[in-house]
């Protein structure tokens, strides 16, 4: 297995602190944002950590290294910024023939369970499974995606749905999707299967493994930290920082 972490985009909704540096080194808690997913990606037992990267690249490849805690570092260059999927398929040569873990290097977890996950996906053997948190607010789900399971399985995803999805049953209403996320490597013949969104012009996520769904493949769900932040605008940053003033320095409660 691999571990892939999407770090290409500059993070527009960020204004001025990503005019000249990629979103994913913005610091929080005094460390390069990456760096959290990175250090998941290292407890994995991945054969080698596979970045994408585009806007602003040269520093953060200077921040990281060809050597990330023991695991060898490659780097992929995705020219246009075309979503998450693309930059999936973009490292589809470097990925080779093994499965691979997806981490988008602007997500933070905390007490991440990535170990854990590893032995769920050994025991289970799922085509893909998604890592979700709980959530108590169902308005949160309206950032990244929502699931609706049938004995335990993953049968439908809705991207960023509505208030009315959230409150017709007919999706989990207290689960809230994340990047992280195991794939068999036969998922790159379902990307161009996947629809490209019509209001963003890209290939979303959610619709990828929903191809996959679709073609009866076992996909299931699993809880992989007890708090999130996705950074994205600046609240998000100030809410992961905030996190970090409740305890107390030196304690490294994201890991």
């Amino acid at each position: 297995m691999k571990a892939l972490i999407l770090a290409g985009g500059r993070g527009k909704r960020l204004g001025e602190l990503t005019q000249s540096k990629n979103k994913c080194i913005l610091e929080i808690h005094g460390r390069p944002l990456v760096t959290y997913s990175l250090d998941c990606a290292s407890q994995m037992d991945a054969s080698e950590i596979v970045i994408v990267v585009g806007y602003q690249a040269d520093e953060l490849m200077k921040i990281v290294g060809n050597e990330y805690k023991g695991k060898p570092v490659r780097y992929v260059f995705q020219k246009e910024q075309k979503g998450l999927v693309h930059a999936i398929e973009c490292a589809k040569d470097s990925i080779g023939k093994e499965n691979f873990f997806l981490f988008l290097g602007d997500e933070l977890m905390v007490n991440p369970k990535h170990k854990e996950m590893a032995c769920f996906i050994q025991q289970e053997k799922p085509f893909v499974s998604c890592g979700m948190i709980k959530v108590q607010d169902p308005n949160l789900i309206s950032k990244t995606y929502a699931i609706k399971e049938e004995n335990g399985s993953i049968v439908d995803l809705i991207e960023k749905p509505d208030a009315g999805v959230l409150k017709s049953g007919t999706v989990r209403a207290d689960l809230m999707g994340t990047g992280n996320c195991f794939f068999n490597n036969e998922i790159f013949s379902y990307i161009p299967r996947t629809p490209i969104n019509p209001k963003r012009g890209e290939r979303e996520l959610p619709d990828l493994i929903k191809a996959a769904v679709l073609d009866h493949q076992k996909v299931k769900s699993y809880l992989i930290c007890d708090e999130y932040y996705n950074v994205n605008v600046k609240e998000e940053i100030r809410d992961a920082e905030s996190f970090f003033t409740h305890f107390s320095e030196g304690e490294d409660h994201a890991l």
